[in-house]
């Protein structure tokens, strides 16, 4: 049969992507021209050289405690996360792009937010099904007409994109509840500039270190109405969440307090923090704490890692959270398809970055397609993350795919589908030496007054030949991103 019109790749390609582009050398072995000095650079050193600067810098990111768990494993021991010792260099002229891409996308995401939980204007309009949004299962309908500060929901989005070739990056998902990695990239960026100064003296590499005083200005930029020296918090689940590390790196950086939820309380619909000498108002809650966990009184009744009367503080716009509650339902992967449309009604301008084509299994012709070809594509759960609970064809068993297909046919609109993308590779220094390895790039966007991003972002590499997966908690690892300033 036909692909689906949901997509716009054909048959051939699906069944045989095209090689990796390789974003150093060119088809012909030369180096792009932003690549050529690093490239000189690698050749000229010894291997002995990369496996004594690979063991200082793992011995850097012990000595900091740059770790994460994962969650299933019985023992519950944290991982060093790997670390990459040769950056990925990005362009100046296509990080422009880029950046205006990711500008358009989110203001497109926070419009929508904003629509769904008032005039619902894009649903009248037909341009996006009600009963994908009214019927998500992340969809908050206590939220509705609840007035946000400058009608911001996601003030922190992580957007994952991948590359497949020159000047050509398409946007894999949207994080807009809770993303994570930044501290990884900040602390990526640090290493490097240890281990390597004559790089950064040689290459005009765009800075990134001062993202903690660019999230500190967004937070007191969204404070309630009236408060002009906000108070601000970062709320973690505690020391045994996966991203512990960064809840307390960012508080530190920022010079704010990290709390737990015992650690706050809601007073004459106020929300106090208890400290030594005293109460104190707490005016902005950067929050690392599900939506389901965050108010036992308002959400779930069981959970001991939130505030009881935060929802009813918060909807009287005597505190603010960020990110918003209720913002799970714009980056849900059916969701997803649906940006490019929401750039088109609210801003009446086309999609700077274009979406992976997409299969939403909900759909009977996308879901017959994606059964007839499931050694070919990658198939993810909408509410999935971390590489969790997916399958990718290519490298499943008849096995695996025979269960996945179960799954699916349980309940098909809670999975969408992709082609396998031929993502690009970097160099990548490996036990038996430098090897290309694939690698997307999550940047991150905050959104207050004004909209700000650091140049480049957190990029993940599949360390292992051939892989795809490039999530840490699936044997992932990370790498510094340059952005050339010229």
């Amino acid at each position: 049969m036909p692909l689906p019109l949901s997509t716009a790749v054909t048959d051939a390609e699906t069944r045989h992507p095209p090689p990796a582009f390789d974003e150093m050398y060119r088809a012909d072995g030369a180096p792009f021209p932003h690549c050529a000095d690093l490239a000189g650079w690698l050749k000229a050193k010894p291997l002995e050289f990369f496996q004594r600067k690979q063991r200082e810098a793992e011995l850097l990111f012990r000595r900091v405690g740059i770790t994460f768990a994962v969650y299933g494993e019985d023992t519950g021991a944290e991982r060093l996360i790997p670390f990459d010792i040769i950056p990925r260099v990005i362009g100046a002229a296509e990080w422009k792009r880029l950046a205006r891409g990711l500008r358009q996308r989110v203001v497109a995401l926070n419009a929508f937010l904003h629509d769904i939980y008032h005039g619902q204007d894009i649903l009248k309009a037909g341009k996006i099904p009600a009963q994908q949004v009214l019927s998500n299962a992340v969809y908050r309908e206590e939220m509705r007409g609840v007035a946000v500060p400058n009608g911001i929901y996601a003030h922190i989005a992580g957007i994952d994109l991948v590359r497949v070739a020159e000047n050509e990056f398409y946007v894999l998902e949207d994080n807009l509840r809770t993303p994570s990695g930044v501290s990884y990239m900040l602390q990526n960026r640090r290493t490097m500039m240890r281990l390597f100064p004559d790089l950064f003296a040689a290459h005009p590499v765009a800075p990134v270190a001062h993202y903690p005083q660019m999230l500190l200005n967004t937070l007191r930029q969204v404070a309630p109405a009236g408060v002009d020296d906000p108070t601000i918090v970062v709320l973690t689940p505690g020391a045994y969440n996966s991203a512990y590390f960064e809840h307390a790196f960012l508080a530190q950086q920022m010079g704010v307090e990290l709390v737990e939820g015992q650690d706050l309380m809601v007073r004459d619909n106020g929300v106090w923090m208890h400290t030594t000498e005293g109460p104190q108002r707490v005016d902005v809650i950067y929050r690392r704490i599900d939506d389901d966990f965050l108010d036992p009184l308002a959400f779930r009744r069981d959970s001991m890692l939130g505030v009881p009367g935060l929802f009813a503080s918060y909807r009287a716009g005597r505190v603010t959270l960020a990110n918003a509650i209720g913002t799970g339902v714009a980056d849900d992967k059916s969701t997803y398809t649906y940006v490019p449309e929401m750039i088109r009604f609210y801003l009446g301008e086309e999609p700077i970055l274009s979406n992976v084509p997409t299969y939403r299994l909900g759909n009977p012709d996308d879901l017959s397609y994606t059964l007839a070809h499931l050694p070919e594509l990658v198939v993810k759960e909408v509410q999935g993350s971390g590489g969790y609970g997916m399958l990718v064809g290519p490298a499943s068993t008849a096995e695996q795919r025979e269960a996945y297909r179960r799954r699916i046919l349980a309940e098909p609109a809670n999975f969408i589908a992709q082609p396998t993308l031929a993502l690009s590779t970097c160099p990548t220094f490996v036990e038996s030496g430098i090897a290309p390895r694939h690698v997307d790039l999550r940047p991150f966007v905050l959104s207050g007054k004004d909209i700000m991003l650091v140049p480049g972002g957190l990029t993940r590499v599949a360390l292992s030949q051939g892989s795809l997966v490039v999530n840490s908690s699936q044997g992932g690892g990370t790498k510094d991103t340059w952005v050339l300033e010229k």
